[in-house]
């Protein structure tokens, strides 16, 4: 830097001039990001802008991992998940913006108020690079508003904005008001009316369609009266090293262009491509998870509902997978179901109709609750019926709403419920508590196919016993997404292991727990784990951030990531005996198809994953581990 000086005032000039430029030469921000994060406080309707420290990017990336630094740092311990006191965290991560596959994500990180845990999930659409488009990388709301309200960012001004007028509208009129109001390129992020009725199920739901789906995101949302959140600007990322990145770009969009699964069977069919292949596994969960065969799985099938409800693919920002479908029927056109959400609505409940699955999907998404934990905890009720466990009273609130009692097989009950459970109505509200709140209230607990609170995926670990781990030590419970081990289990990729080993199975579970927790922080689509390997992403991260990485130091990052998740639990009273399995799931093998017989040795399972993760026995993370990891001052409590 060259400045020419003239008299005192111009060496007073020079001088502040030489310490701006050396903070900002210290201040310089790591690639990827603009290292702003914006905090508003709903309760004094005020906001203010902060650096974000390096050390934290490095440590934990972003997305998932910085937001649950954030939380884990900022949040009194057994914090009320409704109340002002928790906190609701936007992330983006340092590949949000840049252009690489699959990267337009954002993550959603609270203190779930369905499980107790740390609640989290990540949602696609075009969000999350809107947000970073705003200049900010992450948004952390807390308090409570006085009164509904929105929240406007942009790249200019911040504003939080009445919505009376909002609050009780479903989230697609939502979403076309607040566009209206503000800019018609915006990303919305919004709830409906089961996140104002605190539901402990409810969604955030952004571009209408797509979900930050599981934990009850929604109704933290709607405990602070916050109704939408609507962001976009023109903010760039430059501090990057273009050609570097774009070369490392260039090695994903390969490696993804070429897996048959990325390249082939997502792109034609989507996710309810799985529909029969976990089916004829003998492991795709009927009837409440009392059987593992569909007889009707093709009538809800990939191929059968793109012969007759397909309309149009609708990729995610900038990916080229375009898993999403956008979908009609007869009377009504909307985006989805996805798998899950066929298999809950369908084979769960017992049910084929795939127009009916379709409509009960729109419900969900119209009124911003979790089609998975819907689903299951309709199954739930399914089976506290037809055993005789519900009370008379219930009963006729059941018959009131749905014309009959209620069984496996009726089409109509999940349409009727899930718009009762959308406007916390008659059963409808119970139902949107939960598989487990609702099973505890009619005395039969083990009726909930949960772990940790958490509703189920599709796929029962009796027929993937790899996954029976993988489910049952998630931190935010019973969740495929955070180690999706049915990729190797069903779908040998990127390597097939026998399905009903056990050895090997412990060190695959964290691999993919370590993996994931870096791939959610980037923030990249779990897809991607079909065509990528570690290096892959640390070359990628490691291009963005301006730093040397390889695969072994991304997954030392997802383990600080992991473990700090489980001190979070650990703290918030999730005692490690959670880590288990239905009875159902552990003791009743299956009596028909391919996965017929076969029990999981779970305790074997369990010991050994304790022992590489190098937790006590009890499940609690070593002090040495913990000084690995950087995670002294983090599990002081212990």
């Amino acid at each position: 830097m060259h400045v020419e000086t003239h008299g005192r005032a111009s060496l007073r000039a020079f001088l502040r001039a030489f310490h701006q430029y050396k903070n900002n030469k210290m201040k310089t921000t790591i690639g990827g990001y603009h290292g702003r994060l914006l905090r508003v406080n709903l309760s004094e309707h005020s906001y203010k802008t902060e650096e974000i420290d390096n050390k934290l990017i490095l440590d934990y990336i972003g997305g998932r991992g910085l937001g649950s630094k954030i939380l884990f740092d900022e949040t009194p311990s057994n914090v009320e998940p409704l109340g002002p006191e928790n906190k609701l965290i936007f992330a983006t991560g340092p590949l949000t913006g840049i252009n690489a596959p699959t990267t337009s994500r954002f993550a959603v990180v609270t203190k779930s108020p369905l499980s107790g845990t740390i609640g989290g999930s990540s949602s696609g659409g075009h969000f999350g690079v809107n947000l970073k488009s705003t200049g900010y990388d992450i948004l952390v709301i807390e308090g409570k508003s006085k009164s509904p309200c929105y929240l406007c960012v942009t790249e200019d001004k911040v504003e939080i904005r009445d919505a009376k007028g909002l609050w009780g509208k479903k989230t697609d009129e939502t979403t076309d008001i607040i566009l209206s109001q503000t800019d018609p390129k915006a990303g919305v992020a919004s709830i409906g009316p089961a996140g104002e009725n605190k539901l402990l199920i409810a969604s955030i739901m952004n571009e209408k369609n797509h979900a930050a789906g599981r934990s009850g995101l929604g109704a933290v949302m709607g405990s602070k009266n916050l109704k939408a959140v609507a962001v976009y600007g023109n903010k760039k990322i430059s501090n990057i090293n273009k050609t570097v990145v774009d070369n490392a770009v260039k090695q994903w969009r390969t490696f993804v262009g070429e897996s048959p699964l990325t390249k082939d069977v997502l792109k034609e069919y989507g996710t309810p491509a799985l529909v029969k292949v976990i089916n004829h596994y003998g492991a795709f969960p009927t009837n409440n998870f009392q059987e593992g065969v569909f007889v009707d799985a093709e009538s809800i099938s990939g191929e059968t509902f793109k012969e007759l409800y397909f309309v149009k693919r609708q990729p995610c920002d900038g990916c080229p997978i375009a898993c999403a479908r956008v979908t009609a029927t007869p009377e009504r056109e909307g985006k989805g179901p996805e798998f899950e959400t066929i298999w809950s609505y369908g084979a769960l409940c017992g049910i084929n109709n795939l127009e009916k699955i379709i409509h009960a999907n729109y419900n969900s998404n119209n009124y911003g609750y979790d089609t998975i934990s819907a689903g299951s905890t309709i199954a739930c009720a399914m089976e506290l019926s037809e055993k005789g466990y519900l009370t008379e009273e219930t009963n006729k609130l059941i018959r009131k709403g749905l014309g009959r009692d209620l069984k496996f097989g009726d089409e109509e009950a999940i349409v009727v419920f899930t718009d009762l459970i959308g406007k916390g109505e008659g059963f409808g509200k119970e139902l949107g508590m939960g598989a487990r709140w609702l099973a505890e209230k009619y005395g039969h607990p083990e009726l909930a196919m949960h772990v940790k609170g958490l509703e189920l995926p599709a796929y029962d670990p009796r027929g993937f016993h790899g996954m029976s781990i993988s489910l049952a030590t998630n931190n935010r419970g019973g969740c495929h997404l955070r180690s999706y081990l049915v990729s190797t289990e069903a779908l040998a990729t990127p390597f097939a292991v026998n399905r009903f080993e056990s050895k090997g199975k412990p060190g695959l579970t964290k691999l993919y727990q370590d993996l994931t927790s870096t791939v959610d922080s980037m923030v990249a689509c779990v897809f991607t784990q079909f065509a990528l390997n570690p290096d892959h992403y640390a070359l990628l991260l490691g291009s963005v951030l301006g730093i040397k990485m390889d695969g072994n130091a991304l997954l030392k990052t997802g383990e600080r990531i992991y473990t700090l998740e489980r001190l979070f639990n650990l703290r918030e009273g999730i005692a490690p005996g959670e880590d288990t399995l239905p009875k159902r799931l552990l003791e009743e093998p299956f009596k028909s198809g391919l996965s017929k017989g076969f029990k999981i040795e779970f305790d074997t399972l369990l010991a050994e994953y304790y022992k590489i993760r190098k937790w006590t026995k009890e499940g609690i993370p070593t002090q040495e581990k913990l000084a690995e990891l950087g995670l002294i001052e983090e599990g002081k409590f212990l």
